[in-house]
């Protein structure tokens, strides 16, 4: 098995171009975006309400704002959606750094989400386009470079922003700028063409093709769940790692171990796992392996609990970072066995045919459950431990993981995770330079 940059090199100069799009987008987000909220609260001195609105608007703005976005891109083409929405990113981020006024703060944090919105469905469209039959692998690379951004830019950011925040969000704006000019001058145009026999004549019928294809729904609502059980690595772990360190540098240390194995493990095991699964299992039963890993993935913090605290020293230290350290690998692990067969599976649901607006409302919808699972998991977490049953939390996460996994595996069971009989009418969508 090659490595991940010398598998990349297997594919068009398009793909490569978008892989290597996403690894710097991430590099450039990560690397401001976790400073963000220090910055507001300390430096600006704003309240904790304030630094929350702020912060909410970008989230909204992007997840509300998705399916805008896949809609834009099938009608005016994928490669205008990314410019627009790299350029957005870059005045976002020069105004984060340079303005303090509240309302100046909010467009900006509305821009930024905004920005995702628009390349986010192209992005994904356009490589499973350009990647072909292949599309299982690229995804898997992709996730490669996705993940290496994610795991690169708060090490860069948190250097510069020993310096000034304001300094990372002017290098975050100027690593935007370089990727916007690459991609105008290197990245080929691509514009969706649609099935002539039922072209679509407005917004309006490209998005009823969209909500009225049943199979795509199911599988968006059976998947929402892995979404909140995934995005635990952002809350309910971290979280946790700190309740039980009972040192804040023990706590700092157990986060960053959190974030860096769950990275690393998806570089360097993507790919091979991938590759693995689609000779041996195939998209349904990968699928559903992967979320019935992300239940499991909570089982190490559930026996945890049953572990008396100690008092301090290193069997406290260990019972903070490990079992959340164990958690995060197995919830790394079920997002590799998922995410390549989940986005090849909605180009197969879609039918080719309006592959960014499908992209865009099923991160639209996944997006509400991450806020939701998020609300639920924080209110659950609190209640949990005023009520002496620190076990309850984590319980409903492994159940929610075996819900979705049961529901997958009912839609792939039943047929529904392939696409209608390609004879009785041919859907493939092409695409002209």
């Amino acid at each position: 098995m090659k490595n991940p940059l010398s598998q990349a090199r297997t594919f068009d100069r398009s793909v490569q171009l978008l892989m290597a799009n996403q690894f710097t987008i991430n590099l450039g987000f990560y690397m401001l975006m976790p400073y963000l909220a220090q910055y507001l609260s300390g430096n600006l001195g704003m309240a904790a309400w304030t630094v929350g609105l702020v912060l909410g608007v970008r989230n909204f703005s992007q997840q509300g704002m998705f399916f805008f976005g896949g809609t834009l891109a099938d009608r005016f083409g994928y490669k205008p959606m990314i410019i627009t929405g790299l350029m957005l990113r870059i005045v976002g981020f020069a105004v984060l750094g340079i303005v303090d006024s509240l309302p100046a703060l909010l467009a900006a944090s509305a821009a930024t989400g905004l920005a995702g919105a628009l390349f986010n469905p192209a992005v994904r469209a356009y490589l499973a386009h350009d990647a072909g039959e292949r599309r299982v692998e690229a995804f898997a690379l992709f996730n490669v470079f996705y993940q290496a951004g994610i795991l690169l830019g708060p090490l860069v950011g948190v250097a510069l922003t020993g310096v000034s925040f304001r300094l990372t969000c002017l290098v975050a704006a100027g690593v935007f700028t370089v990727l916007s000019i690459v991609q105008i001058r290197a990245l080929p145009a691509r514009t969706p063409s649609h099935d002539p026999d039922s072209p679509a004549t407005s917004v309006l019928s490209q998005w009823r093709t969209v909500v009225s294809n049943r199979p795509f729904l199911l599988f968006s609502l059976a998947m929402i769940g892995s979404y909140a059980l995934s995005f635990q690595v952002y809350l309910a772990l971290p979280l946790e790692v700190r309740r039980l360190a009972g040192s804040e540098q023990v706590g700092t240390v157990g986060v960053g171990l959190l974030f860096a194995a769950s990275g690393l493990a998806t570089i360097l095991g993507q790919t091979r796992l991938t590759a693995w699964c689609k000779e041996h299992w195939g998209a349904g039963r990968s699928l559903v392996t992967g979320l019935t890993a992300l239940g499991i993935a909570f089982l190490p913090l559930l026996a945890a609990t049953a572990v008396p605290v100690p008092a301090a020293g290193p069997g406290r230290w260990a019972l903070a970072v490990v079992p959340p350290l164990l958690s995060a690998l197995l919830i790394a692990l079920g997002t590799m066995l998922a995410y390549p067969f989940e986005m090849d599976t909605i180009v197969a649901l879609a039918e080719n045919r309006y592959v960014a607006t499908h992209y865009g409302l099923y991160n639209t919808i996944c997006g509400i459950g991450i806020t939701i699972g998020n609300l639920l998991t924080g209110v659950a977490l609190d209640t949990a431990r005023s009520a002496g049953a620190p076990a309850l939390p984590w319980l409903v996460l492994a159940t929610t993981g075996g819900v979705c996994a049961l529901a997958v595996l009912g839609l792939h069971r039943t047929g529904r995770l392939t696409p209608a009989a390609t004879g009785k009418r041919d859907r493939q969508a092409t695409v002209t330079a």
